[in-house]
């Protein structure tokens, strides 16, 4: 899987470098033997941003993207996206992807991570409960399901790496919160394509049956 999620990566138009960052000297061996670039970690991290942060110190950039290992199906094309979206507005030191969700069991799965946003697409809070609660059905919102991709201008990441982890963060398990905790603004960015996180054998037989139809539409 990871060697599926590191070449999709470096297919997305703007992307001028891939490199896997893991405490995990099995995973290194892993990419080296497929040709990719990884650098072992401190074992230390608590979440995938203060993991990359480590390596986009070494790294002279202006955008990092964090692609994590666990969302096989997230598309080339988004990834772009979110990195133009960041590139365009130098106010912007935070942005990530939302979608619509379509199947009411997402909205109560707890493994599917919520995200409501403002008038202008900016973040308000990410959950793994039902948000927003629906009251009135006259006007019901759209509920957006969080892809776990972000965008950071590097000199916010190493600032952002520095600071403790939140109270919502920890309770939610959520590192995201620890930005909007700290008064960061996160720009989220609409995509319609599907979108699975490996975190049960449910999800990843998800994971697989999408790429599988991918791989069939393509050819």
């Amino acid at each position: 899987m990871i060697e599926h999620v590191y070449r999709h990566a470096a297919t997305a138009n703007g992307v001028d470098a891939v490199a896997v960052a893991t405490d995990d000297k099995r995973i290194v061996a892993a990419v080296a033997a497929f040709g990719g670039v990884a650098r072992l970690t401190k074992t230390s991290h608590q979440s995938g941003t203060d993991r990359i942060a480590e390596l986009a110190a070494e790294i002279p950039c202006e955008i990092v993207i964090n692609l994590q290992a666990d969302e096989p199906t997230t598309e080339p094309e988004t990834i772009s996206n979110l990195a133009q979206e960041i590139s365009k507005d130098p106010a912007i030191k935070m942005a990530t992807v939302r979608r619509p969700i379509t199947d009411q069991s997402d909205y109560a799965n707890p493994n599917v991570v919520k995200v409501v946003i403002n008038c202008n697409g900016d973040a308000l809070y990410f959950s793994r409960s039902p948000i927003p609660f629906a009251s009135n059905a006259a006007h019901s919102a759209t509920v957006f399901q969080h892809i776990g991709l972000y965008a950071y201008r590097r000199s916010f990441l190493l600032n952002y790496a520095n600071l403790k982890p939140s109270p919502l963060e920890l309770a939610e398990s959520l590192e995201q919160l620890r930005a909007l905790e700290n008064g960061v603004r996160i720009k989220t960015i609409e995509t319609s394509a599907e979108s699975i996180g490996v975190d049960t054998p449910e999800s990843l037989e998800q994971a697989r049956q999408i790429l599988s139809l991918n791989s069939r539409v393509k050819t």
